[in-house]
């Protein structure tokens, strides 16, 4: 069944593949500031001060010889949310006719179940730091850039195609 295109649904296709292509340009650009910025200030007793980004936190624990714990952060919080864009990326750059059948097609939607997953773990990082009692947490630039990442990953994944259809 051919689909009558109309002037209405011309300009969502347009619309979608203007937002797909800012969203592609700007999910990598704030993971890559998410990463490295500040994600939380610590304050105690409000004399010491000190701004930890993600890349440091994954840095103090493997020093800190938590190395398990340093791997599992890095992974869920890092590397898992870029394989997550790189493959997403894939997925609306790819044609759809090779998509169905490929292993990216298959791939996308098993990680779309975890899109926030990497966002929750820092979360509980500066709730354990909040509750602690001896310091406070601030929320920094880098944990909103960060999760506008995430969210932006999952935007792309569900956006639908030029033609207006998601399948």
């Amino acid at each position: 069944m051919q689909r009558r295109v109309t002037q209405r649904s011309g300009w969502r296709g347009l619309l979608s593949i203007w937002s797909r292509a800012v969203l592609l340009v700007f999910a990598p650009a704030c993971l890559a500031l998410g990463v490295t910025l500040p994600l939380m200030r610590f304050e105690s007793f409000y004399i010491l001060k000190r701004e930890a980004s993600l890349i440091e936190i994954v840095a103090a624990l493997w020093t800190g010889g938590d190395a398990a714990l340093s791997v599992l952060v890095a992974l869920f919080s890092i590397v898992f949310p870029l394989a997550k864009l790189v493959l997403v990326a894939g997925e609306n750059l790819a044609p759809k006719r090779d998509l169905a059948s490929g292993w990216i097609g298959r791939l996308v939607p098993h990680l779309a179940r975890w899109s926030m997953m990497d966002v929750l773990l820092v979360a509980i990082v500066i709730f354990a730091a909040k509750t602690s009692g001896l310091t406070e947490a601030f929320t920094q630039p880098g944990l909103w850039l960060y999760a506008g990442s995430s969210l932006m990953v999952a935007l792309l994944h569900h956006a639908p195609n030029a033609t207006g259809d998601n399948e």
